[in-house]
Formats: C-alpha cells, structure tokens, sequence
C-alpha cells in the first residue's frame, strides 16, 4: 500500500469515528427526552381524572360544603340605591312649651334611655307662677271639699274645683307631668313652686341629638333632644316611576351596606309624589334593626322582589367560579372526590344563578369552599402533586 492510500484510509477511519460520536451523542440526548416525556405522561395519566379528595374531616376543616341541586323558583328583583333614616314613627323631638333656661343635662348624645327617664331640667318664671296658684288653688279646693257641699255654697264649691283643675292644666300646658304635679300639690308647699321642672322621655331609644348647653336660655319650640327607637330603621329608596310597576306594599325586600350581608325587610309605602328635581319616585322600606348595625344617613343597595319566576335548576352563585374564563363548579362524587366541571349559565338572579347546561337536577356540587378546591387544582396543575 502506498503512501497515498494509506492517507486515504485514515481519513476514511477519522470520518467513520466522526459519525459515530454524532450518533452516540444524539442517542444520549433523545433517550433521557424520551424518558423523561414518557415519565410525564404516566403523571398525566394519574391526574387524568382531575379528582380531589377529601374526606369529611378535611372537608370541614377547609369549609367546603355540599349541596343538592335542584330546579327552584327565583324570586325576579330590581336593586336600586337607597339611605338610612330614622322611623318617624318611632320617633320623637323633645322641647320645651314655655321660655326656659337649662339648669341641668341628665343624657348625652347616643345614650340609651327609658320612658319617663329625666332627659333635662329646666326653669322658668312662667312656670314659677303657674306652680304657685297651683298650690295655692289646691289648698282653697281641698278645704271646700273637705267642708263639703252642705257647708259652702253651691257657687264656692265649683269655684274651687274650677280654680285647681285650670291651674293644673296650666302647669301641664307648660311641661309639667302628672306625676310632678301630684308631688306638688301633695306637698302643699310654697317653696316648692321654684319654677323647675324636668322633661321626661316620652319613648324608649337612643338620643340623636341633643343641641344645648346648660345655662341658655330655650325659647318655646326649640328642639332639645331627638330620641328615635333604632329596632327598626327605614330605608328611602329612588328608581324611576315605571319600574315600580310590579311593586306593592308589602313587598318583600332587603338591603345591605356592603353588597355582602344582606338585611331584610318589607316595603311599607309607595310615595306618590315624584322628587321635582330627579324625576324619581320614592320607596319606604322598614329593615329589622336588631343588632344596631344600619345608622341614619348610610348608603345603602336595596333589593325589592318584582315577581317570581317558573322553576328552573340554578346553583347559589357562591358556588360558581372562573376557570381559564369558563364558568366551573366542582361536583361532589363517590363520596370523597370533586371534580371540576365546565357550566353553561344564565342569568343571575339575587344569590342564585341559572344553570343551562352542565349539571342536572340531584348531582351534589360545593356551594362554599370552593375557592380553596380551585387553589388545590391549580396547585396539582403545576406539577406540585395530587390533590388532596
């Protein structure tokens, strides 16, 4: 062999190595791919049926709870803005008959007071002399009447009577409660006609207002005190005239501060006069005020039930979720799994919304919890694990 094709060989050596290696190297980055993929796809076939288990207890501890679905006749609402005010008819405004001057304040602003609890003192020279000739025209009747009418004369003996009752109206005209005008004419006292007297708590509630100081002088009319029982509070609330066609007193209806909690309560009145500036009708609606939790002059979004419609399956909206912008919920299946499932729905109706199709009347669904089952999923979906 001559130098020449001896050179010829070892190249041909050096290229048939070359191709190897290639070969080699390729067969060492494919198997691990292969075998890596080959892996996934055994993971997917685990998680193929997308369940997530949980037993009760878990359930419980995560606050997922179950329900029964079914058809249900939704009650058709109309929401509408609305504002806390005080019941009128719960209410009163405490002030004075007479010109008097404050001598003492016995509540403040918010306290909760009883019927016949001193709210204020006051005093007056109108009244000073009205409790005199109380006291004077009652010590006149007591003696007539106790010489009786076959001593004095049929005249006197009226006279007397007449004499006391005015003067007694006259004291109660001014402020004066029967109750203190007993004590008055009991005592029989003329230090005791000073001119003081107390107003008193004509209704059990909470003070709203009480706009004076000790020492002015309150002229007749002016409003002392607001007492408002807040048991029962009333909602204002405005729409347009034409939607409250379907709407009647005594209506069912709700209302809720933060569109979360909801308080109920009934529509007691339908104003009739338009509001000149907005062109709005007005609605009055009595909320149950219980837990002291509505306050006059706070906004707030009143639901009133328009009709009610024909039964139709619907699920509670608390039970309705957003996956990959599909409407989801998770049925509840051999007694310890959820499975994710794709709704179509329809309108929302107060709480409740309509389902078309995806689910059927008797499946077991989450109604609450089901934020926590859609983190679990995701979780699985990244590869951190089955769900559990």
């Amino acid at each position: 062999m001559n130098c020449a094709e001896q050179t010829n060989l070892l190249e041909n050596s050096v290229k048939t190595l070359q191709t190897i290696w290639a070969v080699c190297l390729c067969m060492a980055l494919i198997v691990p791919a292969y075998a890596q993929e080959d892996g996934h796809d055994d993971h997917e076939g685990e998680d193929e049926s997308g369940a997530i288990e949980m037993n009760a207890d878990e359930q419980r501890s995560a606050g997922v709870v179950v329900a029964t679905i079914g058809p249900r006749a939704l009650s058709e609402t109309l929401r509408v803005p609305g504002e806390v005010v005080i019941n009128a008819y719960q209410s009163v405004r405490v002030t004075p008959r007479i010109t008097a001057q404050v001598v003492a304040r016995h509540v403040r602003l918010g306290e909760e007071v009883e019927v016949g609890q001193s709210l204020v003192t006051l005093s007056s020279v109108e009244m000073a002399e009205a409790q005199g000739a109380l006291v004077v025209a009652n010590q006149e009747w007591q003696r007539v009447k106790s010489l009786g009418r076959e001593t004095v004369s049929e005249r006197r003996y009226t006279e007397a009577q007449v004499a006391q009752q005015q003067a007694l109206a006259k004291v109660q005209a001014y402020g004066m409660t029967d109750a203190q005008a007993s004590a008055l004419m009991q005592s029989s006292a003329a230090s005791k006609a000073t001119g003081a007297f107390d107003l008193l708590a004509p209704l059990a509630g909470t003070v709203l207002q009480d706009d004076f100081i000790v020492g002015e002088l309150i002229e007749p009319g002016r409003v002392l005190i607001d007492i408002t029982d807040e048991s029962v509070m009333w909602v204002e609330a405005q729409t347009v005239a034409n939607s409250l066609a379907d709407i009647d007193t005594g209506s069912t209806a709700r209302v809720s501060l933060d569109g979360v909690t909801w308080y109920p309560g009934t529509v007691i009145q339908r104003h009739h006069r338009l509001d000149e500036t907005t062109r709005t009708q007005g609605l009055r609606i009595e909320v149950d005020n219980a837990d002291d939790r509505l306050h006059p002059g706070q906004f707030v979004e009143a639901e009133i039930v328009t009709g009610t419609s024909a039964p139709v399956l619907a699920v509670p909206s608390t039970a309705v979720t957003l996956i990959e912008g599909a409407s989801t919920v998770f049925k509840f299946e051999n007694g310890h799994e959820f499975h994710a499932a794709t709704i179509e729905t329809g309108p929302t109706i107060g709480d409740w919304v309509v389902v078309r199709s995806g689910l059927a009347d008797g499946e077991e669904i989450a109604i609450d919890g089901v934020f926590h089952l859609k983190s679990l999923m995701l979780k699985s979906s990244l590869g951190e694990g089955h769900a559990h």
